[in-house]
This record gives structure tokens, C-alpha cells and sequence, in this order.
């Protein structure tokens, strides 16, 4: 049943608002008419593409600090005033933003549209996508209660307003509450489970940017190694290393599709080096060029992770298939973390800004720190005040989910096989550890990974869209989703119907059956 207006949209509406350990600076409102947006599924991550058709909403926009810490936290909520479906679609972030930037609002639509009140926060940052603007107090000190902000802090106080704002429009609070988040929010939503069970019914998280002090040095470890070797190669030899490893262990599962969906095997299966040598065309270059040895060898280091000097492996790679330069059409501008920047003659090094910034401005907690010439020693130094440093902040690696999971709570995640930033590996270990310590976690996490799926979206797959539904399904019925449909576009341009399997079981094909087209032709098995 539709539900309508039951307060204006005024900010007296909303003037009972109260949030422990804050103290509310301003309620703005603004009635919204005659909103009309189409939101691909690229920017919902869990749901469909959507439109949404002539919406009016109240947007409720307060402003809090927490007194003593010098912040200024904006919530933003959008309240539809017809057709509410007594439920509340909070949506995270992604970079460096918490939310309130463009994949936030996207998100936003596509969640009003399917009749969802939706709530964004800022963590006090803003919505800039680089951390430089709020991370660092003073030269040489870290802005503890802005990085506690963006890690968790926000996030809950974000759940308390949204539920307040609800109840004070509508005259109740909603039925169930959901997250819905990919990479920074996969992270936000993780956080959620771990520190505040009670937060949300529901969470689904995808490409979780989990074991943050691990990951992000692991971003730039790419960039230190070619550093280190003193010679940047050509895109072109990375991207015809990734091609040739496409070509030997695409059918590695059984089917042909341009896809690598068993990453371990091919690390075991095909060697880079055996490509030194070969000549390939090369558009960076404008003519022929050679595969260098320091390609292959910078190429085998992202693919089997971050190491000390002494050799120890201190955070995975990135599978084989991933688009490590960026310059895949189907990666869609995401950049690569072994992106070089060349001319005819000669290349350099174009770290992501994302490791870079954690490098500079919260481990050296110097803007204008220089990386370029780091030795392996003060790289593995830095990699390890990350973890000492920051890890109880935002390290978001607590595999106790005890509360949320006594608290009913029910959570989905996703990882794309070809994400090119955050390794699928990352998040399969906090799975595992999840499950070592309850091993009943089946009954209240699932996670599901995608093959041929970038970050978050890109690559030959579709981002699995269904998910959203069925773990609101999951929450409020019961129902756990035992697999879950998606789209693969395969090297014809042939659009496949296949399914995925909850971790740690994949997605086999019949091949007696001899059609990839048919999601009936495949089923789930243990591994």
C-alpha cells in the first residue's frame, strides 16, 4: 500500500532529532518535484538498472558535529512522499568520498525509484575523491577524528539519523533497514557487521576494500617494484601478457568465454616470462616493440602480491585477467595499478592516487613525500606502520560477527574475479576466517564470486542484480539465496545467462548438455 505524506517537509518536522555524543548544527529541507533520472546497474551493484519517473521526495540535509573535535558531518536523506516501502536503502561510498558524490546520489535514485527512503553521509570530508583536502591536521599529523570518521564513527550515527528522520516524516520508523555499498562502501558495510551488528537488517557489500592497512600499500606495490627495477614498461607489454594468460587459462573451467575463472590454476599454468622477447604491436610506441623481462616480472609481481625484501609475501595480487594498465574499453576509465605513462622513447611510472595518498599522507604524513626512490626496506617499513598505525581504526578485518548474527542480521558480498584494485583473495580469507570461528556463518553471510566482473563493474560479466532483492528475501522471509543470476558477454559478443554459487562453491556446466547460453546448464559444486 502506498504510503503518503504524513508531515511537511519542513525542518520543525524534524526538530526532535537527537544523537548521542553529537551535537546538531542545522536541519535543511527541500521538497523535490518532477525528479526524473535513469540509473545504470553499474551504480547500483547488487540491483537493476532503473529509472525513476517524476519523483518528489523531501531532502533532509543536517549538519552535526561531535563536540571537542573540531567536525562537521552532513547526512543527506531522501524521504518519497508517495509510494514509501517502509523500508530504508542506506548507500556507501567509493575512493576516498563516504558518500554524498556522484555514485551516492546515482545510487539514491535507483533507491527512490524502487520506493526506498535513502540517507548518504559525508563523514565530515566532503564529497572530494582525494583524501588531501581533510587528511592531515598539520604537516607531519594525521586528523585521527576525520580518518575515525570515514572508518566507522559516521557510519552509525548515519543509521541512527536515517531511522529518526523516518519516524519523524512518516510517524513510524521503517520496517527493515538495508546498506547497499561497493569498494569504500563494501568496506563501510563490513565495518557495519563488525562494529554496530544492530546498524542494519541487511548488507550487501561488494568488493569490500577489507584489511584497508594491507590493501591500500598493496596498491602502490606495483608501482615500488617497477621503481625499484628502474624501467617502466609499455602498456602494451602488460596488456599482451594479460591477454596471452586470457588465452591459456580461459578454458581452464571447462568453457570458453574470454574469461579466467580459476585464477589459482593458471598462476600454476602459464608463465610471463615465457613472453621475453616476443614482438608485439604497439600503439604507445607507435610500431613493434619487444616484451622486456621487467614487464613479465612486474606483471608476476601483481599477480602474486606484495613481498618483503626478504621474500615474504605480506598481501596478495591481483588475479590473472585483471586489467592492470586500464587501458581495457571494458574497464571503463578505471585505472590500473601498473598504469605507465609513455611516449615513442621512453616510459614513466602513474601510480593510482589511491595508494599514493595513503603512502604520502597518512603513513609519511607528508604531502610532498617523495616515493619515487624508495628502497624495498623503507617500502616494507611503511607497509608495516600501515598495519601498527591504523589497523584498530580502519583496518575493518574483525571476523567476529557474533552480535550481528544474534542480532538477525543477514549480509552478501560480492567480488568481480577481475578486479584490478582490491584482491578477490582479501576477501575470501575474511570469510574463511569468519567461518573458523562461526561455523554456522551459511546461515547469516554468503559470499559470491564473479568472474569476468571488474571492480565493481566492468569486464566481460554484469554485476549480479539480483542480489539486493534476494537478501531482502533473505531478511524478511527467510529465503537464503542458494545461487544467484548474472550476464557474461563472451569474446563473440554472445550475451550468456549464467549463475553464481555461494563461496566456497562454483558455478560448473553440464557439458553433456553443450549450451553455456542456458543458466539450467549449470550448477553449483563443491570445490
Amino acid at each position: 500500500m502506498a504510503e503518503l505524506l504524513q508531515s511537511p517537509c519542513i525542518p520543525s518536522t524534524f526538530g526532535n532529532l537527537h544523537v548521542f555524543g553529537t551535537e546538531i548544527l542545522s536541519i535543511e529541507t527541500n521538497l523535490v518535484t518532477n525528479a526524473s533520472v535513469s540509473v545504470p546497474e553499474a551504480y547500483r551493484f547488487t540491483q537493476p538498472a532503473t529509472e525513476l519517473q517524476n519523483g518528489t521526495f523531501c531532502n533532509v540535509t543536517v549538519s552535526y558535529t561531535h563536540p571537542g573535535q573540531n567536525d562537521n558531518i552532513f547526512v543527506e536523506a531522501w524521504l518519497p512522499v508517495h509510494n514509501w516501502n517502509n523500508r530504508l536503502q542506506a548507500v556507501g561510498g567509493g575512493g576516498w568520498a563516504a558518500g554524498r558524490f556522484f555514485l551516492s546520489y546515482s545510487a539514491m535514485y535507483g533507491a527512490l525509484a524502487d520506493g526506498y527512503a535513502t540517507i548518504t553521509t559525508d563523514a565530515g570530508l566532503g564529497g572530494d575523491l582525494s583524501a588531501r583536502p581533510w587528511a592531515l591536521a598539520s604537516p607531519g599529523n594525521v586528523n585521527l577524528y576525520n580518518l575515525q570518521n570515514l572508518a566507522s564513527v559516521s557510519l552509525n550515527d548515519e543509521a541512527v539519523i536515517g531511522k529518526s528522520l523516518i519516524k519523524s516524516f512518516y510517524g513510524k520508523g521503517p520496517k527493515f533497514s538495508y546498506w547497499n555499498g561497493c569498494s569504500q562502501g563494501g568496506r563501510q558495510g563490513l565495518t557495519l557487521a563488525q562494529r554496530y551488528p544492530t546498524a542494519y537488517d541487511g548488507i550487501a557489500a561488494g568488493s569490500p576494500a577489507i584489511y584497508w592497512t594491507e590493501f591500500t600499500p598493496s596498491v602502490q606495490w606495483p608501482q615500488q617494484f617497477m621503481n625499484m627495477a628502474g624501467y617502466y614498461p609499455y602498456g602494451c607489454e602488460i596488456d599482451a601478457i594479460t591477454s596471452a594468460a586470457i588465452s591459456t587459462c580461459d578454458e581452464l573451467d571447462g568453457v570458453l568465454d574470454g574469461v579466467i575463472a580459476e585464477p589459482e590454476a593458471c598462476l600454476s599454468t602459464f608463465d610471463p616470462f615465457q613472453l621475453v622477447g616476443k614482438t608485439i604491436d604497439c600503439s604507445q610506441k607507435d610500431g613493434p616493440v619487444q616484451i622486456t623481462t621487467t614487464a613479465a616480472a612486474v606483471v608476476n609481481a601483481t599477480w602474486r602480491g606484495m613481498t618483503t625484501e626478504q621474500g615474504k609475501r605480506t598481501w596478495y595480487g591481483l588475479n590473472p585477467g585483471a586489467d592492470l594498465t586500464g587501458n581495457d574499453p571494458l574497464s571503463f576509465g578505471q585505472a590500473g595499478i601498473v598504469a605507465t605513462n609513455c611516449t615513442i622513447k621512453t616510459c614513466i611510472g602513474a601510480p593510482n592516487y589511491f595508494g599514493v595518498e595513503w603512502l604520502q599522507l597518512f603513513l609519511a604524513k607528508d604531502p610532498a613525500f617523495d616515493f619515487s626512490n624508495l628502497t624495498h626496506i623503507q617500502f616494507d617499513d611503511l607497509a608495516h606502520a600501515s598495519r601498527q598505525q591504523f589497523g584498530s581504526t580502519i583496518g575493518t578485518g574483525d571476523p567476529d560477527l557474533t552480535g550481528f548474527r544474534d542480532a538477525g542480521g543477514k549480509m552478501v558480498t560480492f567480488h568481480g574475479m577481475q578486479d584490478n584494485i582490491i584482491p578477490t583473495k582479501g576477501t575470501e580469507k575474511y570469510y574463511q576466517e569468519v567461518s573458523a570461528i562461526l561455523p554456522d556463518i551459511h546461515d547469516f553471510y554468503r559470499h559470491y564470486e564473479v568472474p569476468g566482473l571488474g571492480h565493481c563493474f566492468g569486464g566481460r560479466s554484469g554485476s549480479p542484480t539480483s542480489l539486493f532483492d534476494q537478501l531482502r528475501g533473505w531478511v524478511e522471509n527467510g529465503t537464503a539465496p542458494e545461487q544467484t543470476p548474472v550476464q557474461l558477454k563472451d569474446v563473440n559478443g554472445t550475451v550468456q545467462d549464467r549463475i553464481l554459487c555461494p563461496y566456497p562453491q562454483k558455478a560448473r556446466f553440464d557439458k553433456i548438455c553443450g549450451d553455456t547460453l542456458n543458466t539450467k546448464r549449470w550448477f553449483c559444486a563443491d570445490p
